[in-house]
């Protein structure tokens, strides 16, 4: 099998690509994909339609429902480029229309191209459905062998988690923030995630989307351990979010936060993007929910423990 030519306009099949030892063969990336160093190195071919940098999280939550409503495109595909790099396959989701091109974009952008590549689509739902992703990559870049492999590690430390979980009985309310304005629960893989770590997230979506939250539904629920982890944001991000929600009425009420139990996640890295660190995500979530049983030996700026507004450090 000759060497594939890839352009992934995923960040999260990026990762996986670079994971089964593939970096070479990706020839062209979105502007999202920034993990790891390597994929900062390669040429753009997706870019936003929107100027997301000057607009306000609830500008941007607005626009999109209105482009997508209109059947407008949320993405720009340098079809020019695309078509000089030539690729075999390109790497793409049909998951979420805001997450990267789908749909009317990729017919787009396939109709420039004189010959036509593998599209290997990316659609899961499930931390499962996320193994079947590497392991549908795996095979079809002729690396199973390889892909087999990170699935029955990432399976093992899955299961060290749980191993230890099983020896509480305590499983905190959590509760993850996906989008603070509107306020978003958590969907898909996310609130798996928080049950392998020993927490229940009543309000999060499993195997489904994320949809828009009352504040009164999440008074209700009463956290005792709140994590804001918004779509496409850094911890820096996520911090400052967080900050904005803490002085706001009402949030203080929260056992999250009267026991300075909220945290801000890094959600590009471990939540939002259903690749290889969704594993790592988990690991995360089981120091945040139970400290006394789990360490984080990952990054630092992984997480940012958000204290009340009256309380100085």
């Amino acid at each position: 099998m000759s060497e594939p030519r890839l352009i992934s306009f995923l960040p999260a099949a990026t990762e996986m690509a670079f994971a089964l030892g593939l970096g070479d063969s990706i020839v062209g990336v979105s502007h999202e994909c920034d993990f790891p160093a390597g994929a900062r190195k390669k040429p753009v071919v997706v870019k936003p339609a929107l100027p997301l940098e000057r607009m306000t999280l609830r500008e941007i939550d607005v626009t999109v429902a209105e482009r997508i409503s209109n059947g407008q495109n949320l993405y720009e595909v340098d079809e020019l480029l695309l078509g000089e790099l030539s690729p075999t396959h390109i790497l793409t989701q049909d998951l979420c229309h805001v997450c990267a091109p789908s749909g009317n974009e990729i017919t787009r952008a396939l109709a420039a191209l004189p010959d036509k590549p593998r599209i290997v689509w990316f659609t899961p739902h499930s931390i499962e459905e996320i193994f079947e992703n590497v392991r549908d990559l795996g095979t079809a870049t002729g690396r199973l062998a390889k892909a087999k492999e990170i699935i029955a590690h990432a399976r093992m430390r899955l299961w060290k988690v749980m191993e230890r979980v099983a020896q509480t009985a305590h499983h905190p309310r959590v509760f993850i923030l996906e989008w603070i304005d509107p306020y978003y629960c958590c969907g898909h893989w996310v609130p798996e995630m928080v049950e392998l770590a020993g927490g229940e997230d009543g309000l999060g979506r499993k195997g489904q989307d994320s949809v828009r939250l009352a504040w009164d539904d999440i008074a209700a629920w009463a956290p005792e351990v709140l994590i804001v982890s918004p779509c496409g944001f850094n911890v820096g991000k996520s911090a400052e979010q967080a900050r904005q929600l803490l002085q706001q009425p009402g949030w203080g009420s929260l056992p999250a936060v009267r026991h300075d139990r909220v945290f801000a996640v890094d959600a590009n890295a471990y939540f939002s993007r259903p690749g290889p660190r969704v594993v790592d995500g988990v690991e995360l979530l089981a120091h945040l929910i139970h400290p006394e049983m789990f360490e984080w030996n990952g990054p630092a700026d992984a997480f940012q423990k958000i204290s009340r507004p009256d309380k100085h450090f």
